[in-house]
């Protein structure tokens, strides 16, 4: 009896070892521009893929563009992934623009889902025109980058070269006949079954899929990988660091405010650790802080507007320059519609404090001495011509420039001198 049972151990423990494994392909959703945190995405995904010894790894891509930066850091973890990387340009109508192309050609197998498209990833500028020479050494830079993947998966060289200087782009047929793409599928299942029994080149050598009958898991994005991505927005990055500023002004000229200084402080702590993963131009940077200066010392000097016009000029010139536009595609650059907003709002908001403190400087005074000049009161004694007054209550010397008045007449204080009113008659 006790012979028997190990035997069935022994059986069971062997039966656990050569029964077939359920086989695991990881999915995640890619969709928004590419920066840092879709390329963190992307690598600790891999990472996932490659620790559960996962078939292969499906990148639902829609993309618009990004960071070229963060397309070089993703293409790399593509490369030289030993998992087989699948990126498929999903659902209907999404697109891989720009930095996108470049993910899809990296993939092992590249596969589009009817109605989408790939292509037009010609470098562009945030304001919309450069140096002629800048833009020539973008673009080939950009191509070199591109023909170098196609070469290294085996795509369309040619075409590839032209996505880059000609921003064509193309449909997912079209990508299918031009070998841009491998695969053409209405969606996941579908995608499953055509690449099952396909053989890739990894990083470790050849692998065949087995992807039929697969536990798929789907994999998002962490918390702070979900910040990063918020805060990676050029857009938002700027808007942050224009509130952190305004925020600090606001609690220096208003001390125990509080709630400006605590909110500006958290909105320039996220503007930097922001702007830390995108590429900031620090002249720009400068430009914007002088453009602060200038609006604040309008407020304090009269220069009849020529202080404002050049913090206009300054803070318009710095947040166009604020990010350095080579590292950027048309999807991940500074709206200009943003920076209008932000200018138009600094001239709303200076003007208005301008105005307020002229119309604080004409205004008459209401306290202290300088307060009492034409203020109404009574004689308190007669004045012939020095007496005592009463004003607002309070018993104060003074002396009648008009002669003598008799006690009890409303009088009015003309000026003071040594604490002694001079007053005259009130009309």
């Amino acid at each position: 009896m006790y012979i028997s049972k190990n035997i069935f151990l022994f059986l069971l423990l062997l039966f656990s070892f050569t029964y077939p494994q359920h086989k695991k392909v990881v999915t995640i959703n890619l969709d928004g521009t590419i920066n840092p945190a879709a390329a963190d995405f992307i690598h600790s995904s891999i990472e996932k893929a490659k620790e559960i010894n996962a078939e292969c790894i499906v990148i639902k891509l829609n993309t618009p563009g990004g960071l070229l930066k963060s397309t070089r850091v993703i293409v790399s973890d593509i490369l030289q992934s030993s998992i087989p990387v699948v990126v498929y340009v999903y659902p209907q109508g999404s697109q891989a623009a720009s930095a996108g192309t470049f993910i899809t050609l990296a993939a092992h197998i590249a596969a589009m889902a009817p109605g989408t498209n790939i292509g037009a990833a010609h470098p562009v500028t945030m304001e919309g025109k450069a140096d002629s020479t800048m833009i020539e050494k973008a673009t080939n830079d950009a191509a070199a980058f591109i023909k170098t993947i196609s070469e290294k998966r085996k795509r369309n060289i040619k075409w590839a070269e032209e996505a880059v200087r000609k921003s064509v782009s193309i449909t997912e047929n079209e990508a299918l006949k031009d070998s841009v793409i491998n695969i053409v599928a209405s969606d996941l299942k579908d995608l499953l079954s055509k690449i099952n029994n396909i053989q890739v080149e990894t990083n470790d050598g050849k692998k065949v899929l087995h992807t039929l009958d697969v536990e798929i898991l789907e994999t998002e994005m962490s918390f702070n990988q979900k910040i990063l991505d918020i805060l990676s927005d050029p857009n938002i990055a700027y808007i942050l660091f224009m509130i952190g500023f305004y925020g600090l002004l606001f609690e220096l000229y208003n001390p125990g405010s509080i709630f400006p200084g605590v909110a500006g402080g958290i909105a320039l702590i996220l503007a930097f650790y922001s702007m830390h993963t995108l590429p900031v131009n620090y002249a720009g940077m400068a430009l914007i802080i002088f453009a602060i200066i200038l609006f604040v010392l309008e407020i304090k000097i009269i220069s009849h507007g020529l202080l404002t016009v050049g913090g206009v000029l300054s803070l318009t010139l710095g947040s166009f320059m604020l990010f350095d536009t080579d590292e950027f595609w048309e999807a991940a650059k500074l709206s200009w519609e943003v920076v209008l907003f932000v200018v138009l709002f600094s001239i709303a908001f200076f003007t208005f404090a301008i105005g307020m403190g002229i119309k604080a400087q004409k205004r008459k005074p209401v306290t202290g001495t300088a307060g009492l000049i034409g203020e109404i009161g009574e004689a308190y004694t007669d004045l012939i011509p020095e007496g005592k007054v009463k004003i607002h209550g309070e018993f104060w010397n003074a002396e009648s420039l008009e002669g003598r008045i008799k006690k009890g007449e409303k009088i009015q204080v003309a000026e003071l001198v040594n604490l002694i009113l001079k007053i005259r008659k009130a009309k």
